[in-house]
């Protein structure tokens, strides 16, 4: 699936945690990000309330970062129940091939073209979350560099950690 021509594209990727909105905005800045891509499916956070969507949005354009919600398109937990097994566990190889992801990722591909992007989740470990379990295994698959940014604001690269053996999908870590 990978275009030999296109040119390189990267992308970042990160999770809220626990941040202070500082802690936070401080690791986008260090990174010269200019669009954040909210990519959860429920953009609210009980403990951390500056991490509502609205709220974000607000503080994220206020720093001259722009802002896109694509959490319907590419949240982990989609509304389609096309999406889920029986159990009514997400299964994430059913996603990915659904209309509306294959929309969302088209849509951040176009980005990606054209600025530094960061895609935003809550879990601060990538290998946990949907956006490398899902995301960043079709970016790869676009031939996009995924790195992640961790809270101690070094990069991570996906390369790395499946070199280490990190699993890359879902069923490999079990239900949830």
């Amino acid at each position: 699936m990978t275009d030999q021509h296109a040119p390189a594209r990267s992308v970042l990727t990160v999770g809220h945690s626990n941040h202070s909105l500082d802690k936070f905005l401080g690791l986008l800045r260090g990174q010269g990000v200019a669009l954040l891509v909210d990519v959860r499916s429920q953009p609210a956070s009980r403990f951390s309330p500056h991490f509502a969507r609205r709220a974000l949005e607000r503080a994220v354009t206020a720093s001259a970062i722009g802002y896109v919600f694509l959490g319907d398109a590419l949240g982990g937990r989609p509304r389609s129940r096309a999406c889920y097994d029986a159990a009514g566990t997400v299964d994430y190889d059913r996603v990915a091939v659904q209309d509306f992801y294959r929309q969302g990722i088209a849509e951040l591909l176009e980005h990606l073209a054209r600025s530094r992007v960061c895609v935003l989740c809550s879990e601060e470990d990538p290998a946990r979350c949907h956006r490398r379990l899902l995301i960043t295994r079709t970016l790869v698959d676009h031939g996009v560099d995924v790195q992640h940014l961790r809270g101690t604001g070094a990069l991570e690269a996906e390369a790395a950690l499946r070199a280490r053996g990190e699993p890359t999908q879902l069923s490999l870590l079990g239900r949830r």
